[in-house]
């Protein structure tokens, strides 16, 4: 029998004239019968009113005769997202229905947008739906009294869950959770039930948990992640969209493929054809994977077809909100043909006039390239229309390998964080800053969670000596004496304490930015201090598509003019580039092995024959079960040139190994490039590679670990990770706002307190941390192993070339990267480059913006 609810919803869905999905009926009554779980639905497909009606239906049916006249519920739904920019649009379609039900509620949402204003309304006046980041939750967390915020909380809902695994901002969630469902239980003594088992029972009944994720490798592990151990399997469904989202995609491939570029990150030698593309489309988004390549192609856009001039934007995380927010209306309102965007439009923004979208160069990522498709037609039935633009060429083949990868379903794995101490360490003064916390109950939160389920009591009990007292190595300084017991409470007392942690919750970290402000007044966005601090007065630069002129900078402010210069600095971010996932790599692999078997049935494989050709002639094109070396001699010394094809951060790891293997054999000096493909080892005399390559041990996983952290400065790696556990973890403060402490200063004091731990409390949980972070991100331990198990396996094919080939080319313009004084441009080295090496088929190479002569360049440029 359709409960009251449903009723109405149904004929909701009537007057709209829309059609009610399967897979919306199913969460409808999945919900409807108390489970939690996990939605997953492509985007587009209507997931947001999915979940949001079959709630609105349970409040029906709670309230079936007044529900229109029943104000001040209290907060009834607490609706997370992982950019604040997707409350906006999902705040609009939640009112809208609201309205359109009858019902007076409120919508509201609380970012770190959300003005003084609007924060202290919220206060005063719940909203029946709250709409926030991790961050903001937290912040929820920290105020005093928050418990009767959350004591009417029926539904917690986690969008885009999948952007949020595997990150520390997932950690956050999974920890905010854990107090929710324990102010859950607590809220339920009211009810008949005294046992604990019963209570807890009710809780769960009367708090859902939902996550929304589009497809990933892991969902299941998704779902037990976002709900943590402690939660029945019984009260858990995975509801599947399965709706046939058609992605068509399509590679734009270079007109004369024997003349376009071996090397480069940029692209916009394809310009032309991607124009093309533009012209005839309703409303193109244009993705870029880093910022400073967002502004490369705008500012080449602005030069080359100044007719877009006010008809076209760009969308990037540094620029002013204000700008950000107007792209996005004008976007809806069908005001602009073209963005020229970075992930800060990846997520479920709905913006129903885009119908094509350009990726600019790999994404890197199967699921990355999914989520950028589905911005066009973004709509239940649409087709989703993309075009993929090589930004150079051997990127052709990770295009065809994209394709088959959405064809077959292959998506890559978000694997969750375990044991961050530093947000444990956060979370835990955030308790202690609003009403405090007792330990034993704490820990048993905490200890549900999957993130710290392997918690040890004697670890959680060093972290509250650390907040406390300092732990055993700072107990003499106030400053990290944060937190009192009284009673076994667990508070902080210092208002100042109080004010500058709030100030410090979050765990996203990144360089210290200065904001860019004109003359006259007005905000264009922010700039990392070590781009600001190499300008002087006069210079020029380009941001926010604008030619600048540098004037000064005054309390963390850079001042800039118009300037009429047509050339200038673009801005870099750190940050950089992303590596080849697992998942794409194994495909391009056996895309590589069609190519190698003479398999031509990608249009993308038949255009780089000329250069698969070469490949062939000059060495070998390995197949799937064959590893290929390449060595050859030049002025610079002895080159070998490894092909695992498995991500440049994987190369980072194995370049080390190998050499620190070799060197076991000869002493001797490398000099180490990479890039997704491939890796090289340089030395200035002869390499006993033939030698190496005897020994079983080679590419062995015996002492791997011990054997990386010989062949790397691992204490380096470690005090680089350790920067950012340290602000996570309250130990270094960045600043007030408009008083942000300088970067290098932020630096030094996290260097030192790693020194001194690491001689004083090695067993310190921090610095433990680090290390593991280390192996495991920066060079993907795991991912390191399993790629030594498969080259073990497979016959290695030595190659002696006179010259580099169409595979090698690309790894030695990295190369260029190596620390080094130059006042010579990159397209000026590369041609040089190809010169000194005698390679005359290598087409001219991109030319990039305009540098600053004489800085040095490290690894990566």
């Amino acid at each position: 029998m359709i409960s009251p609810g449903q009723k109405v919803i149904k004929e909701w869905y009537s007057k709209k004239s829309w059609h009610q999905f399967p897979f919306q009926k199913e969460m409808e009554q999945v919900y409807l019968s108390g489970y939690s779980g996990l939605l997953n639905a492509p985007t587009g497909s209507g997931k947001t009113f999915a979940l949001f009606l079959p709630f609105l239906a349970g409040f029906i049916n709670q309230h079936p005769t007044d529900y229109q006249t029943r104000k001040d519920n209290g907060l009834l739904m607490l609706w997370i997202t992982p950019l604040r920019a997707l409350t906006n649009d999902i705040r609009k379609a939640m009112q809208e229905v609201c309205d359109d039900l009858g019902l007076p509620w409120r919508i509201m949402t609380r970012t770190g947008d959300t003005s003084s204003a609007d924060k202290a309304a919220l206060k005063r006046k719940l909203p029946e739906v709250l709409l926030t980041t991790p961050e903001s939750l937290h912040l929820m967390l920290a105020q005093k009294e928050y418990a009767k915020v959350f004591k009417n909380l029926q539904v917690f809902v986690c969008d885009e869950w999948h952007e949020l695994l595997g990150t520390k901002r997932g950690v956050q969630v999974e920890l905010g959770l854990s107090r929710l469902k324990a102010l859950a239980v607590v809220s339920s003594r009211q009810f008949a039930e005294k046992d604990e088992e019963s209570q807890l029972a009710t809780a769960k009944r009367k708090l859902k948990i939902w996550g929304i994720s589009a497809t990933i490798g892991n969902l299941e592990q998704a779902a037990e992640v976002l709900l943590g151990n402690s939660f029945d399997p019984e009260y858990v469904r995975m509801v599947r969209a399965n709706v046939d989202k058609r992605i068509v995609i399509e590679s734009v491939i270079p007109e004369n493929i024997e003349n376009y570029s071996w090397a480069g990150h940029i692209g916009v030698k394809l310009l032309p054809q991607v124009m093309e593309i533009v012209a005839k489309s309703k409303t193109t988004l244009i993705f870029t994977n880093t910022r400073s390549q967002s502004e490369i192609w705008y500012h080449a856009i602005i030069d080359n077809y100044p007719e877009y001039a006010g008809i076209m934007a760009m969308h990037h995380g540094s620029l002013d909100n204000e700008l950000r927010n107007w792209v996005e209306q004008a976007l809806h309102a069908e005001a602009l043909k073209l963005v020229v965007c970075t992930s800060s439009l990846d997520l479920g923004v709905d913006f129903r006039p885009v119908d094509t979208v350009i990726q600019v160069g790999s994404p890197k990522g199967v699921a990355r390239f999914m989520q950028r498709a589905g911005r066009s037609g973004h709509h239940p039935g649409a087709i989703s229309k993309a075009y993929f633009v090589p930004t150079h060429s051997l990127e052709l083949l990770e295009g065809a390998a994209l394709k088959n990868a959405i064809k077959q379903g292959v998506f890559e794995s978000r694997d969750p964080m375990l044991l961050t101490y530093d947000v444990l360490i956060q979370y835990m003064v955030t308790l202690a800053v609003s009403d405090g916390f007792y330990a034993n109950d704490l820990f048993e939160e905490v200890k549900s969670t999957f993130a710290f389920a392997d918690l040890r009591r004697e670890e959680f009990n060093q972290l509250l000596d650390f907040i406390v007292s300092g732990g055993k190595t700072l107990a003499q300084y106030d400053e990290f004496l944060k937190v009192e017991v009284e009673n076994g409470l667990y508070k902080v007392n210092s208002r100042r304490v109080a004010m500058r942690h709030r100030l410090s919750i979050g765990t996203i970290t990144s360089e210290l930015s200065i904001r860019v402000k004109w003359l006259s007044g007005g905000s264009l966005g922010t700039l990392e201090e070590g781009f600001i601090s190499k300008l002087k007065p006069g210079n020029t630069f380009w941001f926010a598509g604008r030619s600048l002129e540098f004037v000064k900078v005054k309390d963390m402010t850079a001042y800039v003019k118009k300037s009429k210069a047509t050339k200038g600095l673009i801005p870099s971010w750190a940050g950089g580039r992303m590596p080849l996932s697992s998942q794409l790599s194994a495909v391009f692999r056996d895309k590589l092995d069609e190519v190698a078997h003479g398999i031509e049935q990608d249009i993308e494989v038949k255009a780089l024959k000329p250069l698969f050709d070469l490949q062939a002639r000059l060495s070998h094109l390995p197949q799937s079960h064959e590893f290929l070396i390449e060595s050859f001699k030049s002025k610079e010394g002895h080159h070998l040139i490894f092909y695992p094809f498995e991500g440049r951060l994987v190369h980072e790891g194995m370049a080390s190994l190998l050499a620190y293997r070799i060197s076991a054999i000869k002493p001797a000096s490398f000099s180490i490039a990479m890039n997704d493909y491939g890796f090289e080892l340089l030395a200035d005399e002869d390499i006993p590679i033939e030698e190496a390559l005897e020994d079983a041990a080679f590419f062995s996983i015996e002492n791997l670990v011990e054997d990386i952290q010989h062949s790397l400065n691992a204490n380096e790696m470690a005090r680089r990770r350790f920067r950012d556990i340290a602000h996570i973890g309250g130990l270094v403060f960045t600043g007030y706002p408009g008083q942000q402490i300088k970067n290098k200063h932020l630096q030094a004091s996290t260097s030192l307190l790693f020194e001194v731990f690491n001689e004083y409390e090695p067993d310190n949980l921090l610095v433990r941390q680090s290390y593991n972070e280390a192996l495991a991100f920066q060079l993907e331990e795991f991912r390191l192993r399993a790629a030594l198990q498969r080259i073990a396996k497979q016959n290695i094919i030595l190659k002696n070339i006179e010259r580099p080939t169409p595979f090698a080319f690309p790894i030695l313009v990295d190369s260029l990267g190596r620390e080094r004084l130059t006042t010579e441009t990159m397209e000026e080295r590369i041609a040089k480059m190809a010169r000194r090496y005698e390679v005359d088929d290598v087409p001219e190479p991109v030319k990039p913006r305009s540098r600053k002569p004489g800085v040095v360049r490290k690894k990566g440029f």
